[in-house]
Formats: C-alpha cells, sequence, structure tokens
C-alpha cells in the first residue's frame, strides 16, 4: 500500500482499485483456469489439448498462450501460488515464530478448496504421473525448508541436521499426499481430514526439531 506524507504526519493511501482492463485479463485468466479444469476432469489430462480449451473458454490458443506457458501450468497454476505463499512465509517469519508454527499458521488461514480446487485435485490424483510431478514442486520447498530449520537451530545454512529434517519435511509431505489421493480414489477427502493429517506430520516435525536442538 502507498503512503502519503503531509508534514511530519504519514496517512495510509486507500488501495487502488484494479482497472477495467486488469479486472477483465483477471476474468479471462479465471475462464481458461475454470474451463480446463472441467475438460481434464472430464476428458483426462493427456486427452485434452490447447486448442480444445482454447475453444471451449472462447479465445485463441494465442490468448492463452500470454497467460500460461503450457498445460500444466494451467493445472498446477494455484499450487505454485501456493508454493510461493509457504516460501514467503518462511522466509519472513518474525523472530520467535518456528518454521512449524509459520506452516501451521499459513495452513489455518488456508480456506477449504472451491469447486476448481476439487477439480484440481481430482484430475492430479487420477495421474500417477501428474502426482509424481506435484511432488517435484513440493520438493523444491526443500532449500527454503532446509535454511528456516537451521534458522531455528540457531546454526549457518547447510547444517546438516537442518538438511536432513528438510528431507524428512518434503518426504512425509510428499507421503501425505500419496495417502490423501489414496483415500481420495474412494470418494472426496474432507478437508478438516485433510487438515488433520498435514497437523500429524506438523507435530512429527516438531518433536524432531526439539529433539536436535537439544543436541
Amino acid at each position: 500500500m502507498d503512503s502519503i506524507e503531509i508534514g511530519p504526519t504519514k496517512l495510509e493511501a486507500a488501495p487502488t482499485k484494479p482497472g477495467l482492463r486488469e479486472r477483465k485479463k483477471q476474468q479471462t485468466r479465471e475462464t481458461i483456469v475454470r474451463v480446463a479444469l472441467e475438460l481434464f476432469a472430464e476428458r483426462g489430462y493427456d486427452e485434452t489439448t490447447l486448442a480444445e480449451i482454447a475453444e471451449a473458454a472462447d479465445v485463441s490458443p494465442r490468448t492463452i498462450f500470454s497467460y500460461f506457458d503450457s498445460k500444466e501450468e494451467i493445472l498446477f497454476c494455484e499450487e505454485s501460488s501456493s508454493l510461493e505463499e509457504v516460501k514467503a512465509a518462511l522466509e519472513e517469519r518474525p523472530e520467535g515464530t518456528t518454521t512449524v508454527d509459520a506452516i501451521r499458521s499459513l495452513l489455518a488461514d488456508m480456506p477449504p478448496p472451491d469447486n476448481d480446487g476439487k477439480l484440481r485435485k481430482q484430475v492430479i490424483t487420477s495421474s500417477p504421473s501428474l502426482q509424481l510431478k506435484m511432488r517435484a514442486r513440493v520438493a523444491e520447498l526443500e532449500p527454503v525448508l532446509a535454511a528456516s530449520f537451521a534458522r531455528d537451530l540457531g546454526s549457518e545454512t547447510g547444517d546438516i541436521r537442518a538438511l536432513l529434517i528438510a528431507a524428512s519435511a518434503t518426504a512425509a509431505f510428499g507421503a501425505v499426499h500419496d495417502r490423501l489421493a489414496a483415500e481420495a480414489a474412494g470418494g472426496e477427502i474432507a478437508h478438516d481430514r485433510a487438515m488433520a493429517i498435514v497437523d500429524e506430520v506438523l507435530k512429527f516435525l516438531h518433536a524432531g526439531l526439539e529433539r536436535l536442538r537439544t543436541q
């Protein structure tokens, strides 16, 4: 948010609302994502082409490429945003807040998935190759987690203890994803159920971190 200085007083300016052009661009992006997810769920991810997405969204293929580089990017766009939020939460966490605290706080603020989120999860869990790609994206957090855990331990980045717990964290979250995917095969997983499983992982990480601190 911008600020305005008036003499010795600094006032916060009201946030600028997006203009008509920006709103239309956002609406177009949301339409592309929604239509793509519906087609992926109906026809299958591999069987759906960008040309079919463009036709169903009533835009040109060129328009799609102005928002997304690939079909995979359309599918994982929200996951990419969520991972960036996790990175930011870890890198910007205040003193006295542990890595586990920061992750738990971020997850607590996340709303249950909307219809797009449910479709996205359905598409990803229906394909072993997409599940592997999802796990690879989660693994990208490992260096950030390692640096954050090193900070928890009061050590330098590269501390073997921090590297080990970061590797354990990404492996644990990958295992959780696989477990939820297996359970989802029998029907939709309740948001509270998923969060409860994730919280068990966070408790495991917290206990491991506390043991390392005392060594």
